[in-house]
Order: C-alpha cells, then structure tokens, then sequence
C-alpha cells in the first residue's frame, strides 16, 4: 500500500490515521491479464491505482475497430472518467493486459473519503486537471504531429510499454493502421542503424 500512498503524498499530506482511514475504503485486487474491469455501455462505479501490471481503456467504433484510449502501468491511475463522474454509462472498457495487482477505490467510498478526508477531494481535483490536461495534449498531438513523432512521444511517455504492448494496441493508440505501424517502426529503426 506504500505506492498508492507515495502517489498521494505528491499533491497532499496525510496524518498516518488519514492514512489508514483512506486504506479502509480501498481494496486490493489481483487480476489476470484479459480480464475486464469495466465494458462499454455500463457506469463506471470505480478507480483503479495499479500498483504492478498494464491496464488499457479502449473503445470500439461501429466498424469494431479498437480505440485505445490510454495506457496505465504502475503508479498510475485508470477509470473511466466521464462514466464515474456522471454516473452514466460509458463508452469504454478497462482492460487487464498482463497481470496485474490493483487497488479499487469505489465511487461511493470516494465520496465518503472527501467528507471524511476534505484534502482527498483537492487530490482528486489534481488527478483530474492532469488528465484533462494530458487529454487535450494528446488531442492535439493527433492534430499536428505526424506519426512518427506521435510515436516518439509515446515511447518518451511510456518507456516501459514498448516490448509489453502489442504493437496493434500502439498504433490503435497514436491513431495508424497496424500496417502502416509497421512499415514506420522499421523505417524509424533502419533511420538509427
């Protein structure tokens, strides 16, 4: 539980019974790789903290075509945000990629922690301005990068996803066909050599 509370401690502090007071209402879980946390189409009641593993959300068009919408990896945090604030059904799913230990903290204990706990409330803001943030970034990194530097970013971004992540998956997520995916990465590489 050292990480999840080394995350808090960037934006607030906690005296130690806060501490446990906010470990009260979370619980940890271990998944396998392809399970899934949330489908599209039903409300999000949850955030999840991955304490080890890789967690995507992703969504799928008309034409069942993957949308992947992020990755999260160790020390980060997954939900689906419009879903869990709304309370309306989403349109994404949260998926386990390889297995994967967790700490799920309910909506409704979410609540909770902000009137027991007013400074949580102050973190949860920051976690979503920085996403937000992140999200318009990535929207217009979409809009004005090529692909390749989308590519360079994301490997600058996510160090560690290179040799996890399908690569289907990493070109669903910086917006190219797997093919054409493929033909840049050996270029990019051929370019180096």
């Amino acid at each position: 539980m050292a990480l999840i509370l080394e995350n808090i401690a960037k934006h607030v502090s906690l005296t130690p019974e806060e501490q446990a007071h906010f470990l009260s209402k979370t619980e940890t879980h271990f998944y396998k790789a392809k399970t899934i946390l949330l489908n599209a189409g039903n409300v999000c009641k949850e955030s999840y903290f991955i304490n080890s593993g890789i967690i995507r959300s992703f969504n799928i068009n008309d034409n069942i075509v993957e949308h992947v919408l992020s990755f999260s990896c160790q020390g980060w945090w997954i939900s689906d945000m419009y879903s869990l604030i709304t309370q309306k059904p989403g349109q994404l799913f949260i998926e386990v990629l390889e297995d994967s230990e967790v700490v799920v903290l309910s909506k409704e204990n979410q609540e909770q922690l902000y009137f027991d706990i007013p400074k949580l409330e102050r973190f949860f803001r920051i976690l979503t301005e920085n996403s937000l943030v992140a999200n318009q970034q990535r929207l217009m990194d979409n809009l004005s990068l090529s692909a390749e530097e989308r590519f360079e970013k994301f490997c600058t971004k996510y160090p560690t996803l290179i040799q996890k992540v399908p690569q289907k998956q990493i070109a669903s997520f910086i917006g190219v066909t797997p093919e054409f995916f493929s033909k840049m990465k050996a270029r990019l590489l051929k370019s180096k050599l």
